[in-house]
């Protein structure tokens, strides 16, 4: 998930650096201000681009009543409000954590992890990705996907 948004913050702020470039508008100022602007908007607005990359949808309580009381009991524990719990229908063993200030904390699992884990296993599978909640990994990474777009850009408008 990180690579992904670390793709989607790069290749964003090149295309905008390549069209300020045609517009004879490229200065430091302009694509630093650009750079924090673009790469802080799709970190709000990615959760609503990797529910939809991955089909994720909210699992409610009365569909999965053990899955989601593991959720409470966890976040309990560590400290943390219950993020919502959501269901991915891919096939393959997987589960992340993701939000921003926009939607919220929210843990995902695939039906193919569901499938494939005991009770026990998918606990600590959940217990791992609160954890990323708890010491605000998805913060960290958007500061550190960001930081390379906006000294890569920098360097650039110095050679050029």
């Amino acid at each position: 998930m990180a690579a992904t948004l670390a793709i989607i913050f790069g290749l964003s702020t090149l295309v905008i650096a390549v069209i300020l470039t045609l517009a004879g508008v490229f200065s430091i100022v302009t694509v630093g201000i650009l750079v924090v602007v673009m790469n802080i908007a799709q970190w709000l607005l990615a959760p609503y681009l990797i529910g939809a990359i991955y089909k994720v949808r909210e699992l409610k309580q009365a569909e999965n009543p053990g899955l989601y009381q593991t959720v409470e009991n966890l976040s309990r524990k560590s400290g943390i409000s219950t993020p919502k719990l959501m269901l991915a229908q891919i096939p393959l063993p997987n589960a992340f954590a993701y939000g921003s200030p926009l939607s919220g904390s929210r843990v995902a699992v695939t039906s193919g992890l569901l499938k494939s884990l005991d009770d026990g296993e998918v606990e600590a599978v959940l217990g791992h990705e609160l954890g990323h909640l708890k010491h605000h990994d998805v913060q960290t990474m958007m500061l550190v996907s960001f930081l390379p777009s906006l000294f890569y850009f920098m360097g650039y408008t110095f050679l050029l």
